[in-house]
C-alpha cells in the first residue's frame, strides 16, 4: 500500500538514547533538558529566534488568535486545513474569507483590503503546501490598517524566502510537527515570533499564564511540549538533509514524467527555497480527478484531496463567494511523497495518471 505520506522513523537506537536521558533526569515535561536543547537546535537549523515548541500545531494558532484576534474579524483563506478556520471560531472571532491566487494557491493579497472593516483585527494567511504568501504586500496592508499578521506555516519547515526563513515574517508564525510532516515530534508544533516581548507573552500563555510557581502573568492554557516529544524531534533532526534530498528526488521524478497536458502543478513564488513538503496537481475537472483517484486506489495507492472540502462549507460559519478556491478545492490532488518511495512506485503512479 502506498499512502500519500509516510512518517519518517529515525533509527530506534537514536530514540532510545534520548529516552535514556529522560530516565536519567527523571523529568518528563515542563521545560526539561531535551526541550531546551531541541529549541536551541531548531533556532540554529531554521535561522530564527524566539521559537516556542508546543504539544501540537493547532494550539499555537489558538494562542496567537487569543492574543491578537480580540473577538473581531479575521481575514483568512478558505483554502487551508480546517484548523485554520476552526481556531478563529474557537477564539470567538469571525472568519472573513478572501479568495486565492489561481497559481500560487495562497490568499490573493490584492483582495485583502476590500475585506477590511472597522471590526478587522488580524490577517491569518496560510503558506499553502510550503509556498509563501505575498508577505511584503501583506505586511504593507497590515501596517496601513494597524492589523496583526499571523501565518499558518504548518507546511513550512525549512522553507526560505529571499534567503531568510519564512518564519521571520508576520507578528507570529506557527508550524506543525505532526507525524506526517517533514520534521516531526510525533505530535507537536511551534510558535515563532519576531521579538522578545511577544515571545514572553506567548510563553506565559502556553503555560497556564504562570510567572513562576506562585504568580500569574495572565490567562493561559497548557500547550507545553513533553520530553518524550522533544526526544523524537532530537532523533529526527539529524536526518533532515536525507529526508529533503529524497523528497526532492520524488518531486523531480513527477516533474519529469507526469503529462502536464492533463494537469498543472503548483507555481512557487519567485525567491522561494522550497521544502518539497507536498506534491499537489490540479486537474482540469473534478470528474477527471475522481477518475484518476479511483484508478490509483484500485492499485492500493492513496493520494489525498488536500484541502477538501472548501472551508466555506463548514457548518459553523457563514459562507462567502470565493470562486477560485471553490474550483481548486474540487480539482486538486496531492500525490504520494515520502523518502522511501521507490522508482518502481513512482513509475506505477505516473503511468496510471498519464494513461487517463
Amino acid at each position: 500500500m502506498i499512502n500519500v505520506t509516510k512518517t519518517y522513523f529515525p533509527p530506534i537506537e537514536d530514540y532510545q538514547r534520548q529516552l535514556e536521558r529522560i530516565w536519567k533526569n527523571q523529568w518528563l515535561t515542563n521545560n526539561g533538558e531535551l526541550y531546551k536543547e531541541l529549541s536551541q537546535k531548531l533556532q540554529v537549523y531554521l535561522g530564527v529566534n524566539n521559537i516556542i515548541p508546543m504539544t501540537n500545531g493547532t494550539l499555537p494558532l489558538q494562542i496567537a488568535l487569543n492574543a491578537f484576534g480580540e473577538g473581531g474579524e479575521v481575514i483568512t483563506t478558505p483554502f487551508s486545513y480546517v484548523a485554520t478556520t476552526a481556531t478563529i471560531v474557537w477564539e470567538k472571532c469571525t472568519p472573513v474569507f478572501v479568495d486565492i491566487h489561481p497559481e500560487y494557491l495562497t490568499i490573493d493579497e490584492t483582495k485583502i483590503e476590500a475585506a477590511i472593516t472597522d471590526k478587522t483585527t488580524a490577517i491569518l494567511a496560510t503558506h499553502v503546501y510550503g509556498n509563501p504568501c505575498a508577505v511584503e504586500e501583506i505586511e504593507a496592508i497590515a501596517k496601513k490598517h494597524k492589523l496583526k499578521v499571523i501565518y499558518d506555516a504548518a507546511h513550512c519547515f525549512g522553507v526560505k524566502y529571499k534567503g531568510y526563513s519564512i518564519f521571520n515574517y508576520g507578528d507570529v508564525s506557527t508550524c506543525s510537527f505532526h507525524a506526517t510532516k517533514l520534521f516531526h515530534t510525533g505530535e507537536g508544533g511551534a510558535l515563532l515570533c519576531q521579538d522578545e516581548a511577544t515571545r514572553q507573552e506567548m510563553w506565559f500563555r502556553h503555560n497556564f499564564g504562570h510567572n513562576g510557581q506562585e504568580e500569574y502573568y495572565g490567562l493561559g492554557l497548557n500547550a507545553k511540549m513533553s520530553e518524550l516529544q522533544a526526544a523524537m524531534g532530537l532523533s529526527v533532526l539529524p536526518y533532515m538533509e536525507y529526508i529533503l534530498t529524497e523528497r526532492q528526488r520524488v518531486c523531480k521524478y513527477y516533474d519529469k514524467h507526469l503529462d502536464f497536458n492533463l494537469l498543472s502543478k503548483l507555481k512557487l513564488r519567485e525567491g522561494t527555497q522550497w521544502n518539497y513538503s507536498y506534491y499537489p496537481v490540479v486537474f482540469k475537472s473534478e470528474s477527471q480527478l475522481l477518475k484518476v483517484k479511483s484508478k490509483l486506489e484500485a492499485q492500493d495507492i492513496f493520494p489525498r484531496r488536500y484541502f477538501y472540502p472548501n472551508l466555506e462549507d463548514l457548518p459553523y460559519i457563514q459562507s462567502s463567494q470565493c470562486p477560485i478556491a471553490d474550483d481548486i478545492v474540487k480539482s486538486v490532488l496531492c500525490l504520494p511523497i515520502y523518502d522511501s518511495l521507490s522508482h518502481e512506485n513512482l513509475k506505477q503512479i505516473t503511468s496510471i495518471i498519464n494513461y487517463d
